[in-house]
């Protein structure tokens, strides 16, 4: 059976999204284990593409919060209120 390639993500949401079905459907545990392996090697491709696109949007904010013609990067603080 040839091996298939990994679809590619349309975004960080769609690439989300896919993994949480990813990670419901393993945990029903009514899968053959070469269903639950395929599942896991797809899970783990978003998982790395999810962090890689984090990183970048991570590196854009530094970019934007530039000052002094120096990169200051500050911790994202989201609200908790």
């Amino acid at each position: 059976m040839p091996e298939e390639q990994p679809k590619p993500l349309a975004g960080f949401e769609a690439g989300l999204d896919e993994l949480e079905k990813v990670v419901r459907e393993l945990e029903s545990g009514d899968l053959t284990l070469e269903k639950a392996l395929e599942l896991f090697e797809r899970g783990v491709a978003l998982s790395e593409a999810c962090r890689r696109q984090l990183e970048e949007a991570e590196t854009r904010v530094e970019v934007l919060l530039k000052r002094d013609g120096k990169i200051q990067p500050e911790p994202f603080r989201p609200d908790n209120g």
